[in-house]
């Protein structure tokens, strides 16, 4: 028998507990609240067109479509208020993604934050300082190609970064005496890399059986017991996609998928094109509503700009931007400093960790041998994605 309101929703019985135990004052286990957590998850649907059903909702989306207007408007009340808050929301985003990426799951949150930051900008620029004046088309009309391009980037990242598929002919290494193969599938074509361990190498196997030994190490480290593959060179398992993807760089919780070998340009060309939006459309607001000052002049002191509630709204919202491009932009030059040392995020984890590589300006840059081959010959490779040069066969099992 339900004894409350709330317990009537549905016919879970761990909501039925948890609820019981809340108005009695009692603690919920944390395994309860996920197994409620995940009930809701599976009914929170909406109804689809098309005969197709309906379909489910990711409730992380949620979070900023309903408390981001009202964190901002709050904000504009007074300067206190929006000091809190403009402190509060970085700290609070930071914390949300520490619990997902322990977690390892997938969450749409950031990616909801992002595109909801953009229109919601967009739209406050149209209906708070397109009225003032000081806009005009040409303005507008670059702010509104920057924001379609960016758009445009970002649909380009959330194709398939490189995933490496397994099948039945993955990661099989011939006997001795003949070529080894290595065989994986890689965007759905199968891909074959020739070992040149031939009989040259075979009659000098007892005098390398150091190398012989390490290479068979390289290949149990590039084995994945997950997909059951030999993966090629840099090629790295993201337990959040549950796939091997090509010269992994990093899971991106902005765009909720991985950064490889396929979409590693478009998402540099992503930041870039944000990036340059960002500082015009913040520039465009400051030189609205702070007329006659320097545009980092204003961003500290804009006399009167809390007299009215509009005004107090677009300049809130400019420093919200200036916080979020400052985070960007550290990750954009994060990204400038790996391709041009020619080393992805995830190789300067493993360099850290296994005190292989040497560390400049506070550990800012991670230098590594292992694939440099200086910044000219880095970005090319970049650009192009040239594989590195081959070594030879026993080094190169993997």
């Amino acid at each position: 028998e339900k004894s409350h309101i709330l317990a009537s929703c549905c016919d879970c019985v761990d909501l039925d507990e948890a609820c019981d135990r809340c108005l009695k004052g009692k603690s919920v286990s944390s395994q309860t609240i996920d197994r409620v957590t995940d009930t809701i998850y599976d009914r929170l649907r909406i109804p689809w067109l098309f005969g197709t059903g309906a379909k489910k909702i990711d409730i992380t989306i949620l979070p900023p479509l309903i408390f981001l207007p009202i964190f901002l408007h709050i904000a504009a009340l007074h300067i206190f208020l929006a000091i809190i808050i403009l402190t509060s929301l970085p700290i609070l985003v930071l914390w949300y993604y520490y619990i997902t990426h322990q977690k390892k799951g997938h969450t749409l949150f950031f990616l909801s934050l992002g595109l909801f930051s953009l229109g919601y900008m967009y739209y406050l620029f149209l209906t708070e300082i397109m009225p003032k004046g000081n806009i005009n088309f040409v303005h507008l009309t670059v702010l509104t190609c920057g924001l379609v391009l960016t758009l445009i980037c970002l649909a380009q990242v959330k194709k398939n970064p490189g995933y490496i598929r397994p099948d039945h002919r993955s990661a099989r290494i011939q006997g001795a005496g003949t070529s080894n193969v290595l065989s994986y599938s890689l965007n759905g074509a199968h891909q074959v890399q020739q070992m040149n361990w031939d009989s040259s190498t075979k009659l000098h196997q007892s005098d390398q059986n150091g190398e012989l030994q390490s290479a068979r190490n390289k290949f149990k480290t590039n084995w994945c017991t997950e997909c059951k593959i030999a993966r090629p060179p840099r090629s790295g398992h993201c337990r959040i996609c549950a796939s091997c993807v090509q010269r992994l760089d990093h899971h991106c919780v902005w765009i909720n998928s991985c950064v490889g070998e396929a979409n590693h340009r478009a998402f540099i060309l992503t930041l870039f094109v944000f990036l340059l939006t960002s500082m015009y459309g913040i520039s465009m607001t400051l030189d609205t509503i702070c007329r006659g000052r320097i545009i980092f002049t204003a961003l500290f002191y804009c006399p009167g700009v809390y007299n009215e509630h509009g005004t107090a709204l677009s300049f809130t919202c400019a420093w919200y931007c200036t916080i979020v491009s400052a985070g960007m932009g550290y990750l954009f030059l994060i990204q400038l400093i790996n391709i041009s040392c020619n080393i992805t995020e995830r190789e300067t984890r493993f360099a850290l960790r296994d005190k292989t590589g040497k560390k400049y300006l506070c550990g800012l840059i991670i230098k590594t041998d292992e694939y440099n081959r200086g910044l000219i010959n880095n970005w090319r490779e970049f650009l192009k994605f040239q594989p590195s040069h081959v070594r030879t066969a026993i080094e190169d099992l993997v």
